[in-house]
């Protein structure tokens, strides 16, 4: 099939989002090998992001793909009938854009010379740039309009990538000129709306195509001075943890440049505080494997090598889905609450971007329970907690009446501070809210429950192996976990299909069952065509770690739906009268 990607020297009428380049890719990449050590400089290509040795090292944001058309095929057959159509209807959209129009078939003119793996990367204007002028209106392309792209094709045929370069297609408007920089021989268009193209061959190795003749220069200065991404700060120590033969799809983030670029948005700036402490992360990569049952991706942060921060390395928690039932539909998992709510205050104090401020979060609970959320309650959760959502069995005669019960645990490094505020808290419920509190047994065991006024059983809470409180809120669940289930979610097939075992041990675990979940429950808008895309999903599983002290690891599955996709993609032909121009 025909990489709607792969591009040569074409004509363009804007720069490109930053947006809509990061959305696009996202719908392409959805979306763990051991650390290499490096002895070089200039470390071997081998286990980074094509083109990482030519991508100027500032670049906000890069992408690789492969151009291998069976993988392409293999993508075409996730999902439900109606994903389908809509994956080729953006397939044949940006084939069009990009090779048809231009007069560029993937398999005669590309597929003969191109390597495996394609990039694309965004550049932010060049720092010689004189500062764009501020915008008069809230357009959110405004802080967009001078970045530019650069697509790295490497080159496995020379020969032939030399006669294409040498003889490109005619131009519709303009013409192509020659000109030389730092020795390389630069094709390039002119006399174009809009902008011009350019085209280099470095060392017969990679074709080199970017949107605006700066873009050329900044990348050959990148690949002779070496000041390429492949030498940024931490990128080479960490990109080989995600390394792997032949994957579908690569990406990076430049965080703390995407950071400024987000800051200097009319619509939603960042404060400086939070610039700040951006600062102090560094990359974001990830890596998009294709599997017979669905999609794995293989994530990597890290922080900046001069940030002063540094991450505890304790990865202590994987126990939790051995204490919830076999029939629960979302389990989210971590190793230390009280340290997960000190990262999120270091990250969301005074962002406009967090969901809660922790101000906000810290004034609710001091005001419905009288209880300061740190002395109180989160100065004894130091050990592992999860969040779970169990669905009731459903009464007899009542097939309709499916509800699910909100069960949270922590293992507690200090029980008489925690028996301490959960008898305040006990206090509260009864004499603010008028709750009757009463002592109760279930399955031999002591428990304590929240009654309402209106004599609804409204919450339970009490203790398992000593030192784990739970709280059920919602449906009555507690006789799923007490006493412990022998069917339990970690011996089911889903969650062992869905969930990585790696990395190990784990800070953390995140399961879904999509299907039972939709099936059942209506849940909010998050994201345009969330019920289509739902609908392809069976479950979704995440297993994460701290790496070292500088750097986490994520691995993520998300089992897919599947159906026979045997159709070919319509030929340009047919399709040229939906291309997008």
């Amino acid at each position: 099939m025909a990489l709607p990607v792969v591009s040569v020297p074409m004509k363009k009428n804007k720069k490109p989002s930053l947006v809509l380049t990061l959305s696009a890719a996202g719908l392409l990449i959805g979306a763990g090998s051991a650390a290499y050590w490096f002895t070089q400089r200039q470390p071997s290509s081998r286990n980074l992001l094509v083109g990482a040795n030519i991508i100027p090292g500032d670049a906000l944001f890069a992408v690789s793909l492969t151009t291998d058309s069976q993988q392409w095929q293999k993508l075409r057959e996730f999902g439900t009938k109606d994903t389908q159509v809509e994956l080729d209807k953006n397939l044949v959209q940006l084939r069009d854009r990009f090779l048809t129009n231009n007069g560029y078939d993937f398999q005669k003119d590309i597929a003969p010379w191109v390597g495996n793996d394609i990039a694309i990367a965004i550049l932010a204007p060049a720092v010689g740039n004189k500062p764009a002028p501020k915008p008069v209106t809230t357009n959110e392309n405004a802080v967009s309009e001078q970045q530019s792209m650069v697509i790295v094709l490497p080159v496995k045929n020379p020969e032939i990538a030399k006669r294409v370069l040498a003889q490109p297609k005619t131009l519709k408007q303009g013409k192509w000129i020659d000109r030389t920089y730092q020795g390389f021989a630069i094709k390039q268009s002119e006399g174009q709306a809009g902008q011009n193209f350019s085209a280099v061959l470095l060392d017969g190795r990679f074709l080199v195509i970017t949107d605006s003749p700066k873009a050329t220069e900044r990348a050959i200065d990148a690949y002779k001075n070496k000041t390429s991404l492949a030498t940024t700060g931490g990128f080479a120590e960490n990109f080989p943890k995600i390394a792997n033969y032949q994957p579908f799809a690569q990406f990076y983030v430049n965080v703390p440049a995407a950071a400024k670029i987000a800051a200097a948005s009319p619509n939603r700036p960042l404060p400086a505080q939070v610039l700040a402490q951006l600062q102090n992360n560094q990359g974001l990569a990830g890596t998009m494997i294709l599997e017979p049952e669905g999609i794995r991706l293989k994530g990597v942060s890290w922080l900046n090598p001069n940030s002063q921060r540094l991450l505890a390395v304790e990865n202590k928690a994987g126990k939790m889905q051995n204490r919830v039932p076999a029939e629960t539909l979302m389990m989210l998992s971590g190793g230390n609450l009280q340290r997960l709510w000190g990262n999120y205050i270091l990250t969301s104090q005074r962002n406009p971007l967090s969901p809660i401020a922790p101000e906000q979060i810290r004034g609710g609970i001091k005001s419905l329970t009288d209880l300061d959320l740190d002395k109180d309650l989160l100065s004894w959760m130091k050990g592992e907690f999860s969040l779970s959502l169990i669905p009731t069995t459903p009464k007899q005669g009542s097939p309709d009446d499916f509800r699910v019960g909100l069960l949270f645990m922590v293992q507690t490094s200090d029980r008489k501070s925690a028996e301490t505020s959960i008898t305040q808290l006990d206090e509260v419920m009864k004499n603010q809210y008028q709750f009757k509190v009463q002592p109760g047994k279930i399955g031999g065991q002591s428990v304590v429950n929240w009654v309402s006024p209106y004599g609804t059983l409204t919450a339970t809470h009490g203790w398992l192996d000593g030192d784990i409180a739970f709280l059920v809120v919602g449906a009555p669940i507690t006789d799923k976990i007490v006493p412990k289930p022998n069917n339990t979610l970690a011996s089911t097939l889903p969650f062992q299909e869905t969930v990585p075992t790696e990395p190990n041990p784990t800070n953390g675990q995140f399961f879904l069952d999509v299907e039972r979940t939709v099936k059942n429950f209506p849940l909010p808008t998050l994201i345009p065509n969330q019920q289509t895309l739902l609908a392809a999903t069976r479950s979704i599983g995440m297993t994460s770690a701290v790496s070292d002290s500088r750097s986490n690891r994520y691995d993520i599955f998300i089992a897919l739906k599947k159906v026979s996709n045997t159709t070919t993609l319509p030929s340009p032909e047919r399709s040229k009268g939906n291309s997008v121009r």
